[in-house]
């Protein structure tokens, strides 16, 4: 059984949500059914899901940030909450876990800042072991005047963690002692001015990274150095349709799990890009643009199948769900249309 957590947030003026939506979902039709909501938690605006999937992990979106750890029953998809822990940093944004299963990592987008803390056997967290303060700015004086940590994630290969910083134009590359808990500063590569990487993806083969421009509306195709951590820029494409010129911001991006497409959300033009991979250069091409049948689409994601894309759209209040041609890498028109308040995050767990 196959069940999606909704993140939104609860708070004026961006909230109207009750806390965490969890929904049944039929890999069959795309369809979601509402079975419960884990209510009691401020502003759950992004989540993850432990590898054993018997926890998930949400943040709280607020002046003193926290992450909430939850435990989860595989058989009706319900969250007990285990506890929660401090992130040190206002507005966390992003919760990852990394690959030894050990450690969730923390961005803080309002704090400017990152944060390691130890998962213990039960599931719920411990004290953070790290946290890194992000400093630096760039060219735009409206979102840019100081440090925004956007995304921490590890690296397939285990040995680096990435992370994005808005404010300062730049993706760091950490080593995590996964004895200690402590990250170290490996390597930096600076995006284009004004850029504003937020979110990134790794390609199959661990040697691409695809890392989507919030302020600019593009995407970066890097090349990953797993040795030194370093990314060496190939290709920036823009994600808007050409001609475009009212405002519009990027936001997630997805890679298809053969590594032949790649997808990403513009809020703005309220869509989603379809780019196709040339297999032997990795340089992207635009396919097209769809629909997403609502207002910010924040977060997207794949099923586990492969065979759906399902969206949040954060202001208009709904979750939509395309199929997805494995073949040509194009949506069809939506199969489904579920209300949900202030959606902005998404993630799928099996039984």
């Amino acid at each position: 059984m196959t069940f999606l957590y909704v993140g939104a947030y609860t708070k004026p003026p961006q909230g109207r949500a009750d806390g965490i939506g969890v929904y049944r979902f039929d890999p069959g039709s795309g369809t979601l059914d509402h079975v419960d909501t884990a209510t009691d938690i401020v502003n759950p605006s992004f989540l993850a899901i432990s590898g054993d999937a018997r926890f998930l992990y949400a943040v709280c979106e607020a002046e003193g940030g926290a992450v909430t750890a939850f435990a989860r029953d595989p058989k009706t998809g319900k969250l007990e909450e285990l506890n929660r822990q401090p992130t040190h940093g206002a507005g966390p944004c992003y919760v990852s876990i990394d690959n030894s299963g050990r450690y969730v990592l923390v961005a803080n987008y309002g704090g400017g800042s990152i944060a390691v803390l130890p998962i213990a056997d039960d599931g719920s967290l411990q004290p953070a072991t790290s946290a890194i303060q992000h400093e630096g700015s760039s060219v735009n004086p409206d979102r840019q005047q100081e440090a925004h940590a956007h995304m921490i994630a590890p690296a397939p290969d285990s040995r680096f963690v990435l992370a994005t910083d808005l404010g300062m134009d730049e993706i760091i590359t950490y080593k995590l002692g996964t004895d200690t808990g402590e990250l170290t500063k490996s390597a930096s590569t600076a995006s284009n001015p004004g850029a504003g990487p937020r979110h990134f993806a790794f390609a199959p083969n661990d040697q691409t990274v695809y890392v989507i421009n919030e302020l600019d509306s593009t995407l970066t195709v890097y090349a990953f150095d797993d040795a030194t951590g370093h990314l060496d820029p190939h290709q920036t494409i823009s994600a808007l349709p050409d001609g475009y010129s009212e405002e519009s911001w990027c936001a997630q991006v997805v890679v298809s799990p053969d590594g032949r497409f790649v997808y990403g959300s513009n809020r703005g033009h309220d869509s989603i890009v379809t780019w196709s991979v040339d297999q032997e250069s990795g340089h992207l091409t635009t396919l097209g643009h769809t629909s997403t049948e609502g207002s910010y689409p924040r977060n997207f994601t794949l099923d586990p199948t492969g065979a759906w894309l399902l969206v949040a759209n954060q202001n208009s209040d709904n979750l939509v769900t395309f199929r997805r041609d494995a073949q040509t890498g194009l949506l069809s028109e939506p199969v489904s249309n579920v209300a949900m308040p202030s959606a902005v995050a998404l993630v799928f767990a099996g039984a």
